[in-house]
């Protein structure tokens, strides 16, 4: 590809793609889960943050040895060779993509909900406002319509949600740290001193949380085949990129004591979702406390496009491979719109299971299931435990580096893809001790019977090409 983005670019691109809807959604969270305790919340972020940096650092090396990769799958090709990138991308298609793209539609329905007086969600009480699981299901539904009526049209909408998402996070992060420290709500906040919530696992969980606010910058690797200078821009872009990310969610979690009380913070739990619209309020007056909803709403959408764009052309990264479930059929591109509209359908289909997953098993939504769905072995959270996974899957790709890169120096090869190895084992040690083992060992077992349908499929497809 044409070299064509210069570091400035790059740096925009990373913070582009990076920030989201995550700090309006997990923001409220993490600082629940410490006890309203300003400094552990910021500390999450900056633990994450730092997660984030060493990570993306790592595969920005394999980036700039294979400019051919273009995401997480490619990278897997090129670190342990295609059976490997195969379940990866199994996992991505069946998992990751569609369980992150079903909480965006529930969570931007959440937020449109209070726009109209309604109460979208009580987790207290297990009960969901049958016009926000509607809302959402539409969302959801919109969004792959798109994506496979019109893929170039979701891409522009894709970039004007970005402007959009960044004004609040933005304005609240300056504005609102400002008028925290003036008015003395900061300080009361920071002198009040509560235990956690979740217990010891606070921190830890909130760490879990919070890697949904930075999940994106594996994608903003793959830019490096149209960066000049790669190898040197790109792990730049990435640290001044990740840096200015991090800068930006501490002002806003510290922007939240705003509200000007721990006990408000705090009664936000689980999810936290009301906190925006309080904080706003106080700053702004009630008029932008409620609009901020739109603000955050669309931000989720954007983020939930970003990842239907993912998941529509899961299968066929899989296909295009010559593996998994009948790869002629899902590599098979429509001539009208140069599209895979299988490969779409199948997105489609894992979100709707993923969306009732939620709404009734996670969320504890209506009653269909009895007490089942407060069984913690079915109750995981799959947006969190799927990125944690996703971590998981990382550690083989950064061995591999320091076993196949011989040439590169001492750092390169063994330092710094030895700490990506740490940090990752570190963010599955905050969800075995945040989430505690039953959530785990759950997942695992649905992980597992996931895995074992992709290698049944593989296996029969290799027996089928041999007769």
């Amino acid at each position: 590809m044409e070299k064509r983005y210069g570091l400035p670019t790059a740096i925009a691109m990373v913070i582009g793609i990076v920030i989201g809807s995550g700090v309006f959604i997990k923001g409220g969270k993490v600082l629940s889960l410490t006890g309203g305790n300003l400094w552990n919340a910021v500390l999450v972020v900056g633990i994450v943050g730092v997660i984030c940096i060493i990570c993306s650092l790592v595969f920005a090396e394999l980036g700039a040895r294979y400019e051919k990769v273009n995401g997480v799958v490619d990278y897997a090709e090129v670190a342990l060779g295609p059976t490997y990138a195969y379940y990866v991308g199994w996992f991505m298609t069946t998992i990751y993509y569609p369980s992150l793209a079903a909480i965006l539609a529930f969570f931007a329905a959440m937020f449109t909900c209070p726009l109209f007086g309604i109460q979208a969600l009580d987790f207290a009480n297990g009960t969901i406002a049958v016009e926000a699981v509607g809302l959402g299901a539409a969302y959801l539904m919109i969004g792959y319509g798109l994506n496979a009526i019109s893929p170039k049209l979701a891409g522009k909408m894709q970039v004007s949600m970005t402007v959009i998402k960044l004004i609040p996070i933005v304005l609240m992060a300056v504005v609102g740290t400002i008028a925290g420290l003036c008015n003395g709500t900061t300080a009361a906040v920071l002198n009040t001193v509560t235990e956690s919530t979740a217990g010891g696992g606070g921190l830890f969980s909130g760490v879990v949380a919070f890697a949904f606010a930075y999940e994106g910058w594996i994608i903003a690797t793959s830019i490096n085949a149209e960066l000049k200078d790669a190898k040197k821009n790109l792990p730049l872009a990435l640290i001044f990129g990740a840096l200015f990310c991090t800068v930006i969610y501490c002002l806003y979690i510290f922007s939240m004591s705003s509200v000007g009380s721990v006990e408000t913070i705090i009664g936000t739990w689980p999810l936290g979702e009301k906190l925006p619209g309080i904080a706003f309020s106080n700053i702004f007056g009630n008029v932008v406390g409620t609009l901020v909803y739109v603000f955050v709403a669309i931000s989720c959408l954007g983020t939930m496009n970003g990842l239907i764009m993912g998941s529509c052309r899961g299968m066929y990264s899989v296909a295009a491979r010559n593996m998994g479930l009948q790869p002629a059929f899902y590599g098979d591109i429509d001539a009208q719109n140069g599209f895979s509209i299988k490969s779409c359908l199948f997105g489609l289909i894992m979100a709707g299971f993923w969306y009732g997953w939620t709404t009734i098993m996670w969320m504890k939504g209506p009653d269909f299931f009895g007490g089942v769905h407060n069984s913690l072995w079915l109750g995981w959270e799959p947006d969190e435990i799927s990125i944690v996974n996703l971590y998981a899957m990382y550690v083989p790709m950064f061995i591999a580096l320091m076993v196949k890169c011989k040439d590169l120096g001492f750092f390169k090869r063994f330092v710094l893809p030895s700490l990506g190895v740490v940090c990752c084992v570190f963010m599955v040690y905050c969800c075995c001790v945040g989430k505690g083992y039953q959530q785990v060992i759950g997942y695992l077992i649905f992980f597992g019977i996931v895995m074992l349908i992709g290698w049944a499929l593989e296996n029969a497809r290799k027996k089928k090409a041999l007769v």
